[in-house]
């Protein structure tokens, strides 16, 4: 008599299956977005001033971003549309126009973060003046174009070998920075915030929820859709939620990283000025030439595949609101002209960078209302969504993180805003 076997659940073999590993791709061009140049900023200054006490805000914020990504690549599967087609449809033309112009005010802030972050990673892996590095960025976007040719598998792929480089460059700096554990651990589990950290962690936050990645997600999960069956959508919406829920996981690994290693480096050593330059001089300096290295290879990778993933957005957004279609050379050199004028400005005149990268995060705060309201709005409705729609309690919960995400930014917007005229 043959001994019974134990199989596992369909569920179990589902997720663990090389067909689930086949399906990941669209979340993690999202992903880059997570660990832009901008979440540098923040991530730094929070390990650097308050040690590992806020990894807590890390997670809550992911957890919200992995939430909000999963109704956006619901809607693109459930519909056939994405979020700035939809808009079009259910607002009609002059609503669009104003919300296509939020976006791309978003965008445009997002790529400054995007080709600063690129630039200082070419100023600091060539020892070159940095207004050069920021004339040589501006050749990526012929690197981006190549790409496009492919098609959007291709690009899932090298956006995947960034976010992996991105990730293996952070392992090594924590294990050359030897972290303190167990004060680690209680940073992630116990949530603890003061008068002079609130600061800080609203901008974590704020950095966290890119409202171009939701028009993004929308899109690009489209092409695995079936119109008028609803059996496969219905299993390529759970192959998208493991998808976001594996990619976007990866990024709070790198931005907890990024703070983890802040704290054990320069958490209570005030004579050490935090920003890029420093962060990177000093690791050459404490950890040794591999540590310093590593973080500027890591912030290379960070730009380029973000800045990447950008140029999709602005197509997306562009011709969902607008019915219009340019080529994409034509918009990315439009769009960097419109950044790399007023960066080479400012770096002309000695601004620190880090300073443009936390501007460009407050810029996007503007536009987060006009991206997360009407994915809850449109994710709601059966007229919409059919058998997708969200049930009750998703729909509250949704409301819920949206009401958090945007008070926190309009917080960040306003003190940031009154402590200009201070």
């Amino acid at each position: 008599m043959s001994e019974p076997t134990t199989k596992p659940s369909s569920r179990l073999r589902s997720f663990f299956c090389w067909e689930t590993l086949r399906y990941l791709g669209p979340a993690f061009l999202v992903s880059v977005g997570y660990m832009d140049p901008g979440n540098w900023a923040t991530d730094l200054e929070a390990g650097a001033r308050f040690g590992y006490r806020l990894l807590w805000v890390l997670l809550l914020s992911n957890a919200m971003a992995i939430f909000l990504q999963c109704l956006s690549a619901k809607l693109g599967i459930a519909t056939g549309l994405d979020l700035a087609q939809q808009c079009r449809k259910q607002y009609g033309r002059k609503v669009s126009i104003g919300l296509w112009i939020t976006a791309e005010i978003a965008m445009m802030a997002t790529d400054l973060a995007e080709f600063l972050g690129a630039a200082l990673g070419i100023y600091l892996l060539l020892h070159i003046p940095l207004l050069p590095a920021v004339l040589i960025t501006t050749l990526d976007v012929f690197l981006i174009l190549y790409l496009q040719h492919f098609g959007y598998r291709v690009i899932e792929v090298v956006i995947f070998f960034f976010v992996n480089v991105i990730g293996f460059a952070y392992v090594v700096e924590i294990y050359l920075a030897h972290p303190q554990w167990g004060e680690l651990a209680a940073g992630v589990v116990l949530p603890r915030i003061g008068p002079e950290s609130i600061y800080v962690a609203i901008g974590m936050v704020g950095a966290t929820v890119m409202p171009h990645n939701l028009y993004l997600h929308s899109a690009l999960v489209q092409y695995r859709r079936k119109p008028n069956d609803v059996e496969h959508n219905r299993s390529e919406v759970r192959y998208a939620y493991t998808d976001s829920a594996v990619a976007l996981n990866i990024a709070w690994l790198v931005n907890s990283a990024i703070l983890i290693m802040a704290a054990a480096v320069f958490f209570g050593k005030p004579d050490i000025p935090v920003s890029i330059e420093s962060a990177h001089k000093t690791l050459g300096h404490i950890l040794g030439p591999a540590a310093g290295f590593c973080f500027a290879l890591a912030l290379l990778a960070s730009g380029l595949s973000s800045s990447t993933t950008g140029t999709l957005a602005g197509q997306v957004v562009m011709e969902g609101f607008l019915t219009l279609r340019i080529r994409p050379w034509a918009r990315r050199l439009i769009t960097r002209l419109i950044v790399v004028i007023p960066v080479i400005i400012a770096i002309g005149v000695g601004a620190n960078p880090l300073s443009l990268l936390v501007f460009s995060q407050v810029l996007l705060s503007f536009q987060l209302p006009f991206a997360i309201i009407p994915l809850i709005q449109f994710t709601r409705r059966r007229d919409i969504m059919g058998r997708f729609v969200n049930r009750p309690l998703a729909t509250a919960l949704a409301w819920v993180v949206a009401a958090v995400v945007i008070a926190l930014n309009a917080y960040l917007l306003y003190t940031t805003v009154v402590g200009l005229f201070r």
